[in-house]
């Protein structure tokens, strides 16, 4: 509809209601983020789990799987992208937008792994489980990277002004960690009415703390999530409330991402320039996966099937993108294809599995996706 400039416009669309309504879903999707680093579907069920790396090597791994593909990609941007016509941010740096084009290219994206993961045969779960275990620290990279992109937008300007507003939103995220961290010791198990009353207390909260220090509210919506006590969040329908608004409410948030977006830069040299985006998000991050397995053991095809279930960029990369050019650290060109690389990467990550699974062990390919991750198809 963006591309062929299709006047929706007369029937008020976008609107404001539709876009809050979208909005509210997207700051409860990142939030569920954050509360899913503390989910493992299917793992009690799984029979063939694979042996626990260590921490040190589950962190290395994950690393290398995020690290790689940022640093390839951010140089191939700065080099070859941004002097094409269009592509040079308005508002930051050369190597600012670079860095954030990187960042998209190198994100996994957290809630879809999960859906894929549930969908997945029990054979091919382990694989799915150690998948999910770099995503939940690629995941946490993206917002700290978010945060990290914003300051080195904004300069030392991001410090100067403070008043106590800002203070006090430093004080209230200390006193949410802090009492996560007391809670997950000494209340282990209250009330379910407790939980329910606290958490759109996180969420109000962390968003609107982010928010004040001058950064996106889904950051403080993501961290609030990552920092409720774990035991709480196993008793709460996480996925139901993720799914829900990820199927009823998000979609009016990411339609109206999709007509933001200028249609004169979807052109064919940006559909080509998201096609090789594509190729290089696909390759450094099997590659790097390949390069450095986050687990000993590992054979080339598990290898290769991590690598292909962690290149899925889902609405995190979306919500990213949204984040970042509504600051103009991304130009109109670089939006449009980020979106394209978005929905393309996704799309193949079913397929890209089945080709690569361990055949030797393979009972049936990877069920078609429903749910939340064919949404974000």
């Amino acid at each position: 509809m963006a591309v062929f400039h299709v006047p929706v416009q007369r029937f008020g669309i976008p609107s404001l209601y539709g876009n809050d309504i979208g909005w509210v879903a997207v700051l409860v999707l990142a939030f569920t983020a954050g509360l899913e680093m503390w989910q493992h579907p299917g793992e009690e069920s799984s029979p063939d789990a694979m042996p626990t790396p260590s921490l040190g090597r589950l962190l290395g791994g994950a690393g290398v799987a995020l690290g790689g593909p940022f640093i390839v990609g951010s140089l191939l941007v700065y080099e070859f992208f941004l002097p094409l016509h269009g592509w040079q941010a308005p508002r930051v740096s050369g190597w600012v937008a670079a860095a954030s084009i990187g960042l998209c290219i190198a994100v996994s994206a957290l809630p879809v792994l999960i859906g894929v993961v549930r969908e997945l045969d029990p054979v091919h779960r382990p694989i799915g489980q150690l998948a999910l275990k770099l995503a939940v620290v690629d995941d946490a990279a993206l917002w700290i990277g978010l945060a990290l992109l914003q300051f080195a937008a904004k300069g030392s300007a991001a410090l100067h002004g403070w008043t106590i507003l800002e203070f006090f939103a430093v004080l209230l995220l200390a006193i949410l960690a802090w009492g996560g961290s007391w809670a997950s010791r000494h209340f282990r198990h209250p009330p379910l009415w407790v939980i329910w009353a606290i958490v759109p207390l996180y969420l109000a909260a962390g968003s609107w703390a982010s928010m004040q220090l001058g950064l996106h509210e889904l950051i403080g919506a993501y961290f609030a999530g990552a920092i409720m006590p774990p035991s709480w969040v196993r008793r709460l329908p996480v996925e139901r409330v993720g799914t829900f608004s990820l199927i009823w409410l998000a979609p009016m948030f990411f339609g109206h991402s999709g007509l933001h977006i200028d249609g004169d830069a979807l052109t064919w040299p940006s559909v080509l320039a998201s096609l090789m985006l594509v190729v290089i998000s696909i390759a450094t991050k099997i590659g790097a996966v390949y390069l450095f397995p986050p687990a000993s053991g590992l054979t080339r095809r598990q290898a290769l099937s991590i690598g292909s279930l962690l290149q899925c960029k889902g609405l995190m990369e979306i919500v990213a993108a949204t984040i970042l050019h509504g600051q103009g650290m991304l130009s109109e060109f670089a939006f449009a294809s980020l979106m394209v690389l978005a929905v393309i990467s996704t799309t193949l990550t079913g397929p890209m599995f089945n080709l690569v699974a361990p055949r030797a062990r393979r009972r049936a390919d990877i069920p078609p996706m429903n749910g939340k991750a064919a949404v974000c198809n």
